[in-house]
Formats: C-alpha cells, structure tokens, sequence
C-alpha cells in the first residue's frame, strides 16, 4: 500500500507476538494452533449428525438419513481430531510432543463412544424446554429457535473433551457458543439432565459449577465465584471448587446472583434479582426484601 510503512507496522506487531507466544515455547510457526474457524465447523457437522432432521441436509429421506449421519460424523470426527491434535501440541513438553498424534486419535474415540449419552442427555434437556414454556409450540421448536438448546449442544460437547483434558479446545467451543446465544457455560462445569435456560441473554455458569437433575434458570442469571484466592506471588489458585452446588428441581428467576461454593438444597425456588453467598437449604423460597409503596398527596409525607 502506497504511502504506508509497513515494514515498521509488521516488526512493531509481529515484536507483540513474540511477547505472547513465549509461554508456549513459541511453537507458532512450527505448529499451526487449534482453529476457532475449522472448530466451528467441526461443531456444525456434530449438531448435524446428532439431530440430522433439524439441521441436517434437507433432503434427507428416512432412508438415506442414517447414512448421512454416519458419513458427516465420520467427516466431524476426523476433523475434530486434527484439532485435538493440536491442541495436544500446544500443551505439550518438547519430550511430550513425538505421542501427540497417538494421544489424539485415542482421545478422539473415546470422545466418539460419549456421542450417543450426549445425544440422550440433549433429548430431556429439549423435552424440559418444551415442556418448561408454555409458549413452545413444539420440541420442534425449541431445537430450531431455542438459544438454551444451541448452548447445550455445545456445552455437553465441550464438557466431554474438558473431561478428558483437552487443552484449549473446549474453552474455544464454549466461549464460540457464547458469542451465538449470549450464554456463558464454562466447559468445566457440570450439568445434569432436563435443563432448561430460558431466554438466556446474560446467563453466566462458572467452571466448577453443578447442577442437578430437572433444573430451571432464566435469564440474566448468574452462577459465579465470590472471590479468587491467591497464591503468595498474588496469582489466582487454579483448581479450586469455587462455583456453587444447584441440587435437582430448582428454580433460579431472571437476573439472580449466586456467588461462591454455596449450596441451593433441591427443590428451592430462587427469586429474581436475588443476590445469594449463602447456602439454603432444600425446599427454601428465596426472595427479595418486600418493596413498600406509598403515595403521597398535598404534601403528606414531608
């Protein structure tokens, strides 16, 4: 480009990311790192192959369904592992990086062999939004149009490769997600079956978060930490349980804020706007102070 130097803009940002690449031996160059873009598509060809009627090629015949199934997961997977790799890369000592792709294709079965427990555990989450809303016209609908349902699929994806410790990539799918629906479910936390988030604008859901069976959260809510504990150069502690405990059959309304490792007991109803560091116990209905309302007139009051 004329008139521009670049030479100097590309020494001055390329000096910026010798900065950041130091952490991790500076593989950037020698190794290409996970790709947020082929991750997404990875993650379109599994929600394909998992609900193939909804999102799905739209030709597909009952009988030419189950073969397309097996050729985009086949397709998904392979590309998934390529990304594993990677990411198995990254993480990697220089000792540790020759069983990388090994490690990867061992990882990418296992993750493989979840798939069918996923796709159970994301039909009661799309029978507890139909039957959550009243204003669903079908489960249909909740797959199609339902953010909450979006999140999940990714959410109990990510959660399966987090398990089994993959670097970097489940933290790219969840935080993919969000960008989607504007719901952020850390790939860390767990989450038991029938959940609903309705709406979901603003939901936020920490690493070392559980959730129960049959849960209910509207938007706006949030289940976070209260505090980061740091270590004695003044870094935040990694892998502390921090997030709270939400037993089965709760109910947490819009724009409530649960902090800390604190326990909702089953069957609780928490309001909106509450504001929670407290562990309840089950069956409690938590609400905000009672608002009080008076009017004045000619001066009454003053």
């Amino acid at each position: 480009m004329r008139h521009v130097a670049l030479a100097n803009i590309v020494d001055e940002i390329w000096a910026e990311n010798e900065k950041l690449v130091t952490g991790r031996a500076k593989k950037l160059g020698r190794h290409v790192l996970p790709s947020r873009t082929a991750l997404a598509e990875v993650m379109d060809g599994l929600r394909a192959a998992l609900f193939p009627g909804h999102f799905g090629a739209n030709d597909l015949s009952p009988e030419s369904t189950r073969y397309y199934v097996g050729a985009t997961l086949d397709a998904a997977l392979q590309a998934l592992q390529v990304q594993v790799h990677r990411g198995f890369f990254y993480a990697a000592s220089h000792d540790e990086e020759p069983a990388c792709e090994e490690h990867a294709l061992r990882v990418t079965r296992a993750f493989a062999s979840e798939l069918p427990e996923i796709r159970r555990l994301l039909a009661a989450d799309v029978q507890a939004a139909y039957d959550g809303d009243p204003s669903a016209g079908s489960m249909d609908e909740a797959v199609f149009c339902y953010p909450g349902i979006n999140a999940l699929i990714h959410h109990r994806i990510a959660h399966a490769l987090y398990r089994l410790k993959v670097p970097l990539i489940p933290r790219i799918i969840s935080e993919y997600a969000h960008s989607l629906t504007g719901i952020d479910i850390n790939p860390g936390a767990r989450i038991g079956g029938s959940f609903f988030i309705d709406h979901g604008t603003g939901v936020v859901i920490g690493e070392t978060c559980v959730i129960g069976q049959r849960v209910r959260i509207y938007q706006g809510v949030t289940l976070g930490a209260k505090s980061f504990p740091l270590d004695e150069s003044g870094n935040p502690l990694k892998g502390i349980d921090r997030h709270p405990i939400v037993e089965d059959d709760v109910v947490i309304y819009a724009g409530a804020t649960i902090l800390g490792r604190v326990i909702i007991g089953r069957g609780s109803s928490i309001g909106g706007n509450v504001w929670l560091t407290r562990s309840v116990p089950a069956h409690s209905r938590i609400t905000q102070a009672q608002s009080k309302v008076e009017s004045f007139e000619g001066g009454a009051g003053i």
